[in-house]
């Protein structure tokens, strides 16, 4: 095993020096976990707690904490999101955070609602028009040749990818 790959293994912060902070990210360096990214079978949540660690951290830079697509999240478990970002907030990992929306969630969500939800918000598009025209303008800016950007979570991973620097 190399030293650098032993390293990462034993003494991941030391392997991560120089690179992304997960306890509090810079969003105005790279942008918070892709929506698709789960925990505990939810999507949403890692970007949502990243997005509330750099609140905190004062570095969320044009990324807001419990923005409409947070808030479906929220709406889905019935956390309250100030009781949320205060959890956030106090420094708990990912898997303390985990802990806390099963415990806190109202109702309470079996494995097999969770994992419905999230596949159907993944598959979630824009309707109302306003909504559609906001989608549409910023799919044209980003790439506007790109025919398979129809649900949000497309138009955040294209979003984001462009934002710091990538080429469509």
């Amino acid at each position: 095993m190399s030293d650098s790959l032993k390293t990462a293994y034993t003494a991941p912060a030391a392997a991560a020096a120089g690179g992304i902070n997960y306890s509090a990210p810079d969003l105005t360096r790279h942008p918070p976990r892709s929506p698709r990214t789960r925990l505990g079978g939810y999507v949403q949540l890692p970007r949502l707690i990243d997005k509330a660690r750099a609140v905190a951290a004062g570095k969320a830079g044009d990324f807001h904490y419990n923005c409409p697509i947070d808030q479906r999240f929220l709406s889905f478990t019935g956390l309250n999101p100030d009781a949320l970002f205060a959890e956030i907030k106090a420094g708990k990992s990912d898997s303390e955070i985990l802990a806390y929306v099963t415990a806190n969630a109202s109702p309470k969500r079996q494995p097999s609602e969770i994992a419905s939800w999230s596949a159907w918000f993944e598959q979630l598009t824009p309707t109302p028009p306003d909504t559609r025209a906001f989608f549409n303008d910023v799919h044209r800016k980003n790439a506007p040749q790109r025919e398979d950007i129809g649900t949000w979570f497309d138009w955040l991973e294209l979003d984001d990818y462009v934002t710091y620097g990538g080429k469509p």
